[in-house]
């Protein structure tokens, strides 16, 4: 496997493959949990990555301050692009922000990863109203109506909550292969891979859905 120590250069990125952008994911990860982080010279990777950025993957995650990609992956300047909004949901503008990071700039893995505990999908749950928060947790809200629940619809059910997360995760990967034509057909040709993920908030742990590298 490529080490990641240094930030990624064009030569490298042209050999990623999507498969090997999930195992670079996993193995950070583990990393992370192990606390055996890599040592990086970040101000190195600044100056390396003052001209140009080759990143392997693009990360769309929440807002969450307990969820930052880089260090959950345990990776560096100029690894990943991230999109963070709260509750992972996909609009117009992160497709176009996706598009560009994989047929611009090379990504070869998108990753949607939610989390458990989340704050947004809680909102949702509980059809929370105030300002402009009202609209953003209306985009999760097709997730909370897709879950069965014959008893508590709210987010004092934690294991609803849960499966709102996961099922958001799931409508957002299938959201971008259905409103990206351009992202879907690099997906259909192998250039990409597009996949959910969530992450626990009380272990560290990232698990990754239905990948077809399994």
């Amino acid at each position: 496997m490529i080490a990641v120590e240094k930030a990624i250069n064009k030569s490298v990125q042209d050999i990623i493959t999507p498969q090997h952008a999930i195992e670079l994911l996993k193995a950070g990860n583990e990393r992370f949990r192990a606390d055996n982080r890599i040592g990086r010279d970040y101000m190195a990777q600044v100056q390396d990555t003052a001209a140009g950025q080759f990143p392997f993957a693009a990360i769309v995650s929440c807002i969450d301050s307990r969820v930052p990609s880089e260090i959950v992956f345990d990776l560096g300047i100029g690894d990943v692009f991230n999109v963070r909004i709260a509750g992972n949901f996909i609009n117009q503008d992160i497709l176009g922000s996706l598009e560009f990071a994989c047929k611009v700039a090379g990504s070869k893995a998108i990753v949607v990863m939610g989390h458990s505990s989340c704050g947004a999908v809680k909102g949702a749950c509980d059809q929370v109203e105030l300002g402009n928060l009202t609209g953003l947790l209306e985009k999760i809200r097709p997730a909370v109506d897709a879950v069965n629940e014959s008893g508590d619809r709210s987010s004092k059910n934690g294991a609803f909550v849960q499966r709102v997360a996961e099922k958001n995760v799931e409508l957002s990967v299938q959201n971008i292969r259905e409103h990206s034509p351009l992202l879907n057909e690099m997906y259909e040709a192998g250039e990409i891979e597009i996949i959910g993920a969530m992450y626990d908030v009380a272990s560290g742990e990232v698990i990754f859905m239905d990948s077809r590298f399994a």
